[in-house]
């Protein structure tokens, strides 16, 4: 008799006599031995109780698995067509299985307490996932699948759930009147209303939908997301090299659109456009949002009265490396914290255009709010050009002209 039986033959005895099936007996003891499936294991576990002189037949129909393994060839028929209907590298094969039959598993495991178990619902994707995968050809993937194929196992329905696709690139925002992402009514919160016309949106479209709506129906997908590498205000346009962004979309049943034809098409909007696009992993979501590149405006200020050419030249050039408090603004206090932040613009250059105009070609550390840098914002931005002017101004246009994040 070999060693892991007999070192355990009474508990094996004891579990046998509950009235399960050679593969559920052997599960109970899936990691002593090596190198056989479970009704291999627990075949050699009966027979070596037989030859011990405590013979526990194998019952006509188990009490914990109801013979689901009999239908291994009907769950994977049912997994392989599910699977071959969307474009995916690889797949793997998971399960609901019969919660009954798992309320029984655990209650054998806690009676006899057993240490050396593989639960059903595991060998069932294993078992599942061996006779399918010469009907699907793309490999398993158990570490990040594009398309696990869960099949419950009482009904052998199928469901999938597919890995997004992510399309980085980069974006010029050429409209002062739609915002980078979907903005909800603030009225109905996305229900459809008067106010927005039943479309549940502040704005008709977005940046995101520009491009969103066409991947999405190249991928034959559910949902977009936009994840942006900071964002403009609405009325301000995005230029030069354009900003990074990320495009997510869910549930895929098509992965390997042409970008080529994805950027043709989003091009073809007149209020935004996009370059650069290339297939990335879900890590650069994260790394977008998370950085903090200095950023590179161009502004037109109004002042209240006509100003000196080489003071407007004088005071750009003293905001050299220099630190501000900017307090929340007025305008989104209302949904931002209330905080004092440290912020730093790094260089200003100054042309004048006419007698109360000029423009400002500014870097700023991220975060930083660059209307209020001019105004003051009622004295919640410390130091501001208009206090070093003398002159109150305000900010007409502005423009982002490049996210510094090489």
């Amino acid at each position: 008799m070999v060693d892991w039986i007999e070192d355990d033959i009474e508990k094996m005895e004891a579990v046998a006599k509950e009235g399960l099936c050679d593969r559920c007996l052997g599960r109970m003891f899936a990691k002593l031995g090596t190198g056989m499936t479970n009704d291999v294991r627990g075949r050699i576990i009966r027979d070596a109780l037989k030859e011990a002189g405590k013979d526990v037949p194998a019952p006509s129909e188990c009490v914990l698995c109801d013979d689901v393994f009999d239908n291994l060839d009907l769950f994977a028929e049912a997994v392989a067509e599910k699977v071959n209907e969307v474009e995916s590298d690889n797949f793997l094969v998971g399960c609901h299985a019969d919660p009954a039959a798992l309320k029984r598993e655990k209650e054998i495991w806690e009676r006899h307490g057993l240490e050396n178990y593989e639960s059903i619902k595991t060998e069932l994707n294993r078992e599942i996932g061996k006779v399918a995968l010469p009907m699907i050809h793309r490999p398993v993937e158990f570490k990040n699948p594009q398309c696990v194929a869960c099949i419950d196992t009482r009904f052998a329905d199928v469901k999938l759930d597919l890995s997004p696709v992510f399309i980085k690139g980069r974006y010029n925002k050429l409209s002062r009147e739609i915002p980078q992402t979907i903005w909800p009514c603030r009225v109905c919160h996305g229900k459809g209303c008067p106010r927005c016309h039943d479309t549940g949106k502040m704005y008709q479209t977005s940046v995101q939908e520009e491009i969103g709506r066409i991947a999405l129906k190249m991928c034959n997908g559910q949902e977009h997301f936009f994840h942006g590498m900071g964002r403009e205000d609405i009325d301000a346009l995005c230029l030069g090299e354009g900003r990074p962004f990320v495009l997510e979309i869910s549930q895929p049943r098509r992965r390997d659109i042409d970008l080529d034809e994805l950027e043709r098409l989003a091009n073809q909007s007149e209020l935004a456009q996009f370059h650069y696009l290339q297939f990335t992993q879900r890590s650069e979501v994260a790394r977008t949002k998370n950085a903090t590149p200095t950023k590179t405006y161009r502004v037109i200020v109004k002042a209240e009265s006509k100003v000196n050419k080489q003071r407007v030249v004088d005071v750009a050039t003293s905001f050299k490396n220099v630190h501000l408090d900017q307090r929340t603004p007025k305008r989104v206090e209302h949904r931002r914290a209330d905080l004092v932040r440290d912020r730093m613009i790094l260089w200003i250059e100054a042309e004048v255009l006419g007698d109360d105009t000029f423009s400002l070609t500014l870097e700023t550390q991220s975060g930083t709010y660059v209307k209020e840098f001019v105004s003051g914002d009622d004295g919640r931005c410390v130091p501001s050009f208009s206090q070093a002017l003398g002159v109150q101004c305000r900010v007409e246009t502005l423009d982002v002209i490049a996210i510094n994040d090489q």
